[in-house]
């Protein structure tokens, strides 16, 4: 089998695992590699947007020639991206996608809630078999050089506003939350059949997995969790409806990051940080307030740390790195830069 496309891959995973323990300073840059790892063809551009979405071969292929010309240093996860845009499941569970050249839309499919049956994981259902037939391209040509990464699954409150329709699903949380909860505890389920369904796909020798969102991988199974919906609900609604099955998939998984989205979403950090099995929070500020290596948010990530959680800071600049650390320290901290090489290779030299 061909080596990882990675300087040190097996030093990195040592790095990444003690991380998910809030141990030490992760990095990782998003950078183009002057020198390949491998000369390999280019593909080219798709020829439709089925081609571009659902061809496995062309994705693969494309994905290997990507990965091929990027930067894999530090503690960078070489992961191939296959899913069919934020909102995999929901594709699974009856929201037919809308593909655009520059994103994909999501149907509702629930539109009577009450004579609707339960929502349940078909693993003959056409979507999923795409989403596993794009995974085992990916796997068979990557050969052990990256990882496919587990696909942006999304879960909770946001795959059943996928399914019901954003608006009609906030009247459902006045007019009918028993029945809210129902579906979010069938969603969970069919999120833990899928999940272990595209595992056994990708899962490398030591049970681990790459998750495409925000590069992660950990020794076991491994994502990202989120509630982008919650920036319109009150604290007492995210308690009562997000965080129990939020609370049970975190125990399900072996390790877990929130994606917290936005300012609006921060009122939900207290309920966040009481989860014991969540075991790392990721900040997306939204473009109109400063990016993530901001001193403003200093104080966020000290109390996320102090809590016990590991943190993920997305996208700082490169000349941040050094004061944030100065500022927040460098147990539990990854950080996920966007950068050149030669920022790349500055920042490993700085970091060890």
């Amino acid at each position: 089998m061909p080596d990882t496309w990675h300087k040190d891959w097996t030093g990195a995973k040592r790095r990444l695992a003690d991380w998910w323990n809030r141990k030490g300073v992760c990095l990782q840059v998003l950078a183009a590699k002057a020198e390949p790892w491998e000369l390999v063809p280019d593909p080219g551009e798709p020829r439709s947007l089925e081609q571009a979405y659902l061809d496995a071969e062309y994705r693969s292929a494309r994905e290997h020639w990507f990965r091929s010309r990027t930067w894999h240093g530090a503690q960078t996860v070489p992961v191939a991206n296959l899913d069919l845009g934020p909102g995999s499941l929901g594709t699974m569970l009856g929201s037919e996608p809308e593909f655009t050249p520059e994103t994909v839309w999501y149907r509702p499919c629930i539109a009577d809630p009450d004579s609707y049956p339960p929502i349940r994981f078909d693993p003959n259902q056409r979507w999923f078999l795409k989403h596993r037939e794009l995974l085992q391209a990916t796997v068979d040509r990557a050969q052990g050089r990256y990882y496919a990464g587990m696909p942006d699954l999304i879960e909770n409150i946001d795959t059943l506003a996928q399914l019901r329709g954003n608006e009609e699903l906030m009247m459902d949380l006045i007019e009918r939350p028993e029945w809210v909860e129902r579906r979010l505890w069938e969603i969970n389920e069919a999120y833990f059949q899928a999940f272990d369904a595209l595992y056994e796909v990708i899962r490398d020798e030591e049970g681990g997995n790459a998750f495409c969102a925000f590069c992660l991988w950990g020794p076991g199974k491994t994502a990202k969790v989120q509630c982008d919906e919650s920036a319109m609900f009150s604290e007492a609604m995210f308690r009562r409806f997000v965080v129990p099955p939020l609370r049970a998939q975190c125990e399900w998984l072996d390790y877990s990051m929130f994606h917290l989205d936005g300012t609006h979403c921060m009122k939900h950090l207290d309920a966040l940080l009481e989860i014991e099995a969540l075991d790392a929070i990721e900040w997306t500020p939204e473009p109109t307030v400063p990016g993530g290596g901001d001193p403003c948010w200093y104080d966020l990530y000290r109390r996320i740390l102090s809590a016990g959680k590991s943190v993920q800071v997305l996208a700082p600049k490169p000349e941040e790195v050094g004061p944030l650390l100065d500022a927040i320290g460098t147990d539990g901290v990854m950080l996920l830069v966007w950068g050149t090489e030669e920022d790349a290779e500055r920042l490993e030299r700085l970091l060890g």
